[in-house]
């Protein structure tokens, strides 16, 4: 028997290197895929849009907030993978009938790279895991020297309209803001994800607004609906996957991050 714990100091119990993985999140499903376990992987959500060709390969077994259960079940999976924002306490309750789960959660980078090694290890793919791990870190690290001289802005990161949603503070996305030099004017609150008025953001003194592709994909005409009701020209559509995917899209994370930071000088 193998003993594990996940990031919320659950444990786990393996009988032995799980062969057959049920894995319920977008970008922890793209890290597997990545540490060279794709063939392990049985079931995904229609959420998991990398690589792009995996739906077509391995059996959809819902959403991230409503799964099949009698899908995930017929997989015989070894062990499924879970997040505490991504998916729901009753869903793991439920998928603890079927088979082990682990459950990540994830705020910050250096939570992303404990959850690779997690993998690693539990996976049997350590020194794959330990290589992406460090060339993350190192990234990080070159990027944080550049933006030691960028000037602090003002931002709010819209996630959804109607109702108005925004990042707020303890969230992963709140946290690559930090680390952009965008001081979140919607992190002191109390919610996470709260619902906010263009009222709000008026008396907020925001310098920009990143409209996120997800999961409310934010297309052009949305940002010129809010660059009319602001009154303000420094709105921008921003690739949501890298700001909030963690996992082994962070690989690519920095470069898109110094892009943009490009765009605005």
């Amino acid at each position: 028997m193998r003993n594990f714990h996940d990031q919320l100091d659950r444990k786990i119990e393996l009988k032995e290197l799980p062969q057959r993985i049920a894995s319920l999140v977008p970008s922890q499903t793209e890290l597997l895929v990545d540490l060279g376990l794709r063939e392990q992987i049985v079931g995904v959500t229609k959420f998991c849009v990398h690589p792009k060709d995996l739906r077509r390969q391995k059996k959809v077994v819902g959403g991230t907030k409503q799964v099949h259960y009698d899908r995930i079940s017929n997989l015989d999976p070894d062990i499924i993978l879970c997040n505490k924002e991504e998916n729901t306490e009753e869903m793991v309750a439920e998928l603890e009938k079927i088979a082990p789960v682990h459950v990540s959660e994830v705020k910050t980078i250096d939570d992303s790279l404990e959850l690779i090694l997690q993998y690693g290890e539990m996976f049997g793919v350590a020194n794959k895991a330990s290589e992406i791990a460090e060339e993350i870190d190192n990234l990080r690290k070159e990027f944080q020297e550049e933006m030691e001289k960028v000037p602090e802005r003002r931002v709010a990161y819209f996630i959804w309209k109607n109702p108005w949603m925004v990042a707020g503070k303890d969230t992963f996305i709140d946290h690559l803001l930090e680390l952009n030099r965008f001081k979140n004017v919607f992190s002191e609150g109390d919610s996470r994800y709260p619902e906010i008025s263009l009222e709000q953001l008026r008396q907020k003194k925001v310098e920009l607004l990143l409209l996120s592709t997800e999961p409310f994909p934010f297309k052009e005409k949305d940002k010129e609906t809010l660059k009319k009701e602001v009154g303000m020209d420094g709105v921008h559509i921003v690739d949501g996957e890298y700001f909030s995917w963690y996992g082994s899209r962070l690989r690519a994370a920095f470069q898109y991050f110094r892009e943009f930071q490009a765009i605005l000088l």
